[in-house]
This record gives structure tokens, sequence and C-alpha cells, in this order.
């Protein structure tokens, strides 16, 4: 049965549904109601919830949480996440999982509180120093971005990586019905830590670096083949085709419909991985009908556009015009969607690609 619920709200008590049992982090709007009800809930399973001092101790504490073999999720926004990057980069090199959520807010530096999509590159990138990468899964919905948070755990453990939830502030602070998921047993992971150094660690002048490269290169191609995910919709005649994720990518299914029943014929995919991101939804375009592609961003500087535009030179292999729509921060309207498509169809926007 579903019942309202706020997404923060949700997305914290599927964690604790999943077996998570250590939340380590510091409050930052609009990711704060996160952490406000781990402070209470984690204690009532047998977990652990620690307010640390700095979003640099928090990410450390996942680590210490993480390497004992416990699930372990912290959450934070925009610079908070970039304070975390060190912890997620050593997480990535000792390959520890971990559920990491971003509640993505709008602006450089301190940014503001205005919900947006702004941290893609960071996120899908991996942030950190190094060498890494980390499976980014991207919630449209609360009910979705509940069963990511128990598909990122799972992730997370079966290729010992690090997951990142971003979803946005829209979506954390909006209320939807949402089924939660049943309750899970908490199990440790048998490459924990267990006091006795059972599992020893390799130290910084003991390791093959270039032996661990191939392996890592090996690791990403088999979640690149697998972990693919997203939703598609009339690419059989599509001439244009609107890329967006998350609460964007919901408008723009919107967008679609009504443009579709104008008799435009138009297309979509929503990304629900960014990182793998969906290569393979790509090969289901017609390249006899299509025309351009066009990401719906909520950003300033079109970002998404980027993987899109990789994305086209790699499947399609045709010079298809690739253009982006950047609404700044918030959540674009159907409408406000429908005008920018009729602005590129008509020639009055130049492409990114």
């Amino acid at each position: 049965m579903s019942d309202m619920i706020k997404g923060n709200v949700a997305i914290a008590e599927a964690a604790i549904r999943a077996g998570a049992r250590l939340y380590a982090g510091y409050p930052i709007t609009p990711s704060t109601d996160i952490m406000e009800y781990m402070s209470w809930r984690m204690q009532e399973v047998g977990g652990a919830f620690i307010q640390a001092e700095s979003e640099i101790a928090g990410i450390n504490m996942i680590i210490g949480g993480s390497a004992c073999g416990v699930r372990s999720i912290t959450a934070s926004s925009g610079p908070g996440i970039s304070l975390k990057q060190e912890g997620v980069s050593v997480l990535s090199d000792e390959q520890h999982p971990a559920l990491i959520v971003n509640v993505v807010r709008y602006g450089s530096g301190i940014g503001t509180l205005h919900s947006a999509q702004c941290d893609y590159l960071r996120e899908t990138r991996g942030g950190g120093n190094g060498d890494y990468r980390c499976i980014v899964l991207c919630p449209s919905s609360i009910q979705e971005a509940v069963d990511l948070v128990v598909l990122g755990f799972d992730l997370a453990e079966k290729y010992r990586m690090v997951t990142v939830l971003m979803t946005e502030g829209a979506l954390g602070q909006m209320m939807e019905p949402c089924e939660l998921p049943p309750m899970q047993e908490p199990k440790r992971f048998p490459w924990g830590m267990d006091g006795h150094y059972t599992n020893k660690k390799i130290g910084i002048f003991d390791r093959d670096s270039r032996k661990e490269a191939v392996e890592i290169l090996e690791k990403y191609a088999r979640v690149k083949e697998h972990e693919q995910r997203w939703e598609s919709g009339y690419l059989e005649d599509a001439e244009y085709v609107l890329v967006a994720f998350g609460l964007p990518g919901r408008a723009t299914i919107g967008a679609v419909k009504n443009l579709r029943a104008k008799g435009e014929k138009v297309g979509f995919i929503r990304p629900i991985t960014a990182w793998p991101f969906p290569e393979k939804a790509f090969r289901e375009l017609n390249i006899d009908t299509l025309k351009g592609l066009i990401t719906v961003e909520a950003n300033a500087t079109g970002q998404l556009v980027e993987d899109v535009a990789l994305t086209a030179k790699k499947v399609i292999k045709e010079n298809v015009p690739v253009y982006f729509n950047a609404h700044v921060f918030g959540v674009p309207s159907p409408a406000e969607i429908e005008k920018d498509y009729y602005d590129i169809k008509e020639g009055r926007r130049e492409e990114a690609f």
C-alpha cells in the first residue's frame, strides 16, 4: 500500500530497510531531512548515527564503516559533496562500497538553495583525485528514488564501488505516494575488517598499480555492459529526440506526449544511470528519420549534452546536430520544453555540437 511521503524521508527509510546501519554526515539544505530522520531511526534498528563536525569527517567515518563490512550511507548537497571528494577517492581506491546521496542544489562555490542538476559532470567523471568512476543513479520520482536506494547498495557491493544517488532539491522536498521496500536483515560482508586482520589490506608501497589499472578497466567494462538503465519512447520514427534525466526528464516525457498529440515526430530518452551512460538506448534511434538530439537540463552551461554528443559520435556515427536547453535551476514545465523544441525546429537555436 502506498503512502504520501516526503522524498528525503523516503530515501532515508529505504536505506534503513535495505540494511544500512551507519549514517555519518553533516547538515546542509536541501538534504538535511535525511540526516534528521536518521538521527532517531538508525537508533531504533540498532545502527549508528553520527553527526560529524564536518563533511570531511563524515565521509571518513563512512570509509571506516564500509571497511568493516557495514552498509554505510551519507547525504549532502553541492559544496558538501565537494568537500567529501577526497574521501570518495579513497573509498574508490580501496574498493569499499558506499551509498552517497547528493540532493543537488544550484550554483558554483557555496551556491544557492534552488533545485538543479549542475553537479552532473562532477558525479559522472569522478570528482576527486585519481582514476575512478562512481555508479550514478538519477531518479525522476520518489518511488524510483526508493527503488534505486536498494539497487544502489546492491550495485555498490557487487562491484565494490561507490554508488551516488543523484537527486534534486525539488525531489527531496516534495511529497508523492510511495511504496517502501520490505525490511532486509543487515549483514556484515566477509571482506570487512574483523579485528583479527584476516583480510589484509595492500599498503601504498606494496601494490602493483599497473596491474590494478587493468583490473579496474575490466571492472568498469563489466559495469558499462550490464548496468546501463534508461526509459525511452517513440524512437521508431522520431525526427528529434529529447534527452533528460531526473525531474526534467519526467517533464520532458509529458512534453513529448503533448507534441506527439500535435503531430510532431519526437521521442525521448531518460537516462536512469548517468554513469554508466546508457549508450545502448541510442542504438534504438532511427537514423533515416533523425534530425537532431536535444537535451533538457536544469543548469546554465549544459552538461548532459556532452555525453549525448559523445554517444552520438560513437554509436550513431553520423553528423547529427546536438542541442541543449538550459533552464538554469528548478524544473522546466512541459510548456517551456515544447517552446524550446519549436525554437530549435524552426532554426532559432544554434546546435551545441
